[in-house]
């Protein structure tokens, strides 16, 4: 066993023994499962045979996927929750761990992560959507991030804007958290979404850090699975995990992270953070499918003066909705995302 992944391993998976049946309608014949401490696992070369797919590529320890010459649809890390998975930057919920010789990914990560992630189009009801939430963050006296040029609140506010009209001639619904410059409680975001018939949350942030100034890029995150630390959690204990609430629709969520990430890729020349997973408040709040996007970094000098630049979040705009799109008609064709392999670097 992998020292490093020892306390995810010991954390209180309760509901994955039943998360593959409530996001798949895999046969039991299909899965060789290993127990590991009492918890399920199985093979890479169990999920990349199922899943048609050329055999996993595992990178040594201590390394990173160079993104740029990834040819696989599956490639993990050793003792790490680096993947890249179909074409998408992401984490695993618990990190790969090796045993006898093979290397073993939780059951929890196949039905809550790559599964949503190859096959977006099975999971259970995704697509079922007429109404987008959207929800400009911060607002009124909360500026958020603060960069040379502006805050993230109007930043954010514009986005928003311009993104309606997108989803409007595409026949959505469209409902802002806040039409203006005022401040809206997460609460009260979170109950817009919820009070809304079979609608999608997207929330709409930029990024920023003291700790490194060139940092750049989007990334896009989705509600963490119950029993499972975050993406950002590296020295929890497993009790705080297994007391950590879930979400019914966190693999509906994970799909619309991939379909608006495969969008963003393709059309935004901003470096590609990945896929990841958080208990923010919209996010724990809500109870229909939901992701936060964080458009890039207002503490970076080049980036922040793009994210300023108006025309640039129109494109941020279009990008979003051309994602959203992709995952409206999932359910409708069967069918994947359109997916694009090239990063920026």
């Amino acid at each position: 066993m992998i020292g490093t992944a020892r306390c995810w391993l010991n954390a209180a998976l309760l509901t994955a023994g039943i998360a593959l049946a409530q996001t798949t309608t895999l046969a039991g014949s299909d899965w060789e499962v290993i127990k590991v401490s009492g918890h399920d696992y199985l093979t890479i070369e169990n999920i990349s045979r199922f899943y048609g797919l050329p055999a996993g590529v595992v990178v040594a320890g201590g390394e990173k996927i160079r993104f740029e010459t990834v040819k696989n649809p599956l490639e993990f890390v050793s003792g790490s929750r680096e993947a890249m998975i179909n074409g998408a930057r992401s984490w695993l919920c618990f990190p790969l761990i090796e045993q006898d010789g093979k290397y073993l990914v939780s059951r929890t990560d196949l039905a809550k992560t790559i599964e949503p992630l190859v096959r977006p189009h099975r999971v259970a009801k995704v697509g079922n959507v007429q109404t987008v939430v959207l929800d400009p963050g911060h607002g009124g006296y909360d500026k958020g991030q603060v960069s040379r040029y502006g805050y993230e609140k109007d930043f954010a506010l514009d986005v928003g804007r311009k993104l309606r009209p997108l989803l409007q001639a595409k026949g959505l619904r469209v409902i802002m958290t806040r039409e203006g410059d005022y401040f809206v409680s997460l609460e009260v975001r979170a109950k817009i979404a919820n009070a809304a018939r079979n609608s999608i949350f997207v929330s709409i942030h930029f990024n920023a850090t003291n700790d490194d100034p060139n940092a750049t890029g989007f990334e896009i995150f989705s509600f963490t699975p119950r029993g499972a630390p975050s993406t950002s959690d590296t020295a929890l204990t497993s009790s705080s995990y297994s007391m950590q609430p879930g979400s019914e629709v966190d693999a509906q969520s994970m799909a619309l992270s991939a379909c608006i990430y495969h969008s963003l890729i393709g059309h935004i020349p901003e470096y590609d953070r990945g896929i990841k997973r958080a208990r923010f408040a919209v996010l724990r709040l809500t109870k229909v499918p939901a992701v936060l996007i964080e458009g890039g970094f207002l503490t970076e000098r080049g980036e922040c003066k793009l994210i300023a630049n108006k025309d640039w979040r129109g494109k941020l705009a279009a990008a979003i909705g051309v994602g959203i799109e992709n995952y409206r008609t999932l359910g409708v064709r069967k069918q994947p995302p359109m997916r694009i392999t090239g990063h920026w670097a």
